[in-house]
């Protein structure tokens, strides 16, 4: 397996910038080539955010949100749906109404679904896992809660966090009234509606959790209502998690019956699916891209953010390329 510095020395060795496109894409294709191959012919998509690389961009341009379905959409046209899907994540999260929608999606398309995680599939991208038949991890990867993140004053904070604290208010008034002045300006700030919108918001991402649970991962399960309540549960409101970023590896994921084979397993398989992982680490530091999906036919959807300039530009899709405008030429001195 090269190591991220020998693909960037290889990378390196291109003569100009075309061929260094084209070294980042058909070394990327054919990786992921690999990883078909050793999953018995299943169609590859690869989703990946640049939240390592990229950490100064907005929430919006790194996290899942539900314009990631124009991009499932154009990397899943014209697969054969009966071969199953080997989906490869690397994502801090997002929606939760976007994960909705593209298991919804996904499930709708493919019988068979494997989560593979080369490193990251943290909230959202957790609640996607749960939503497989299997899950596929190293010793480097993890899951994490999925606890929902409400905006507030400029800042996401998660729902478990605000129930808690109005618990906490209640039961300390209760026994003493007197920290009424030290609650109010708190509670104040906070709103109304506040708590109300945070159980909304836990309720609903269990609930997913736990019907995608039972109808995939333990659907053969004689008491798979039970299992998926309890995993679910577990992943949004265990007390044990204290921050939304916690990390939670297979051995852990495992003790709560979630079904995760080891990445090592297959020293081929692990190779194809770190040197896929390293070279999109590549692309995310050599281009605009944010965001990247890429399926195993080389059929690609990028998002780049906008505010950076960078000497090497991503592949778009031909049906894409017609709609973007030319520039205008430079008038004549």
């Amino acid at each position: 397996m090269p190591s991220w510095n020998e693909l960037i020395e290889d990378l390196e060795k291109q003569l100009n910038d075309k061929d260094k496109d084209a070294y980042l894409k058909n070394t990327l294709n054919h990786y992921l080539s690999e990883v078909s191959r050793l999953r018995e012919g299943r169609n590859v998509i690869f989703y990946a955010s640049a939240f390592l690389n990229k950490p100064h961009l907005t929430p919006f341009q790194l996290q899942i949100t539900n314009e990631e379905i124009n991009g499932l959409m154009s990397v899943m046209y014209g697969m054969d749906w009966s071969k199953g899907l080997t989906l490869i994540l690397h994502t801090p999260g997002g929606i939760t109404n976007a994960a909705e929608t593209i298991v919804a999606y996904l499930h709708s398309k493919f019988e068979y679904i494997e989560v593979v995680i080369p490193t990251f599939a943290m909230s959202a991208g957790t609640m996607i896992s749960l939503a497989a038949n299997k899950i596929i991890m190293g010793r480097q990867s993890q899951l994490g809660p999925i606890d929902a993140q409400l905006p507030i004053g400029g800042r996401f904070v998660s729902a478990r966090a605000i129930v808690d604290q109005f618990e906490r208010a209640k039961s300390e008034l209760n026994e003493n009234i007197q920290l009424a002045h030290l609650w109010a300006p708190i509670l104040n700030s906070l709103g109304p509606a506040l708590l109300q919108e945070a159980q909304n918001a836990l309720e609903y991402g269990q609930k997913m959790v736990k019907k995608w649970l039972a109808s995939r991962m333990f659907h053969d399960k004689e008491n798979k209502g039970e299992l998926a309540s309890k995993v679910a549960e577990y992943f949004s409101v265990d007390e044990s998690h204290k921050s939304h970023g916690r990390r939670i590896d297979r051995d852990e994921a495992r003790s709560q019956n979630i079904d995760i084979d080891d990445l090592e397993d297959s020293q081929e398989l692990q190779e194809a699916v770190l040197t896929s992982y390293h070279m999109m680490t590549i692309i995310f530091e050599k281009s605009p891209a944010s965001k990247v999906l890429v399926n195993n036919n080389k059929r690609m959807w990028v998002k780049n953010a906008r505010e950076q300039t960078m000497p090497i530009q991503m592949p778009i899709p031909k049906g894409i390329a017609k709609l973007i405008p030319k520039p205008m030429p430079k008038p004549s001195p």
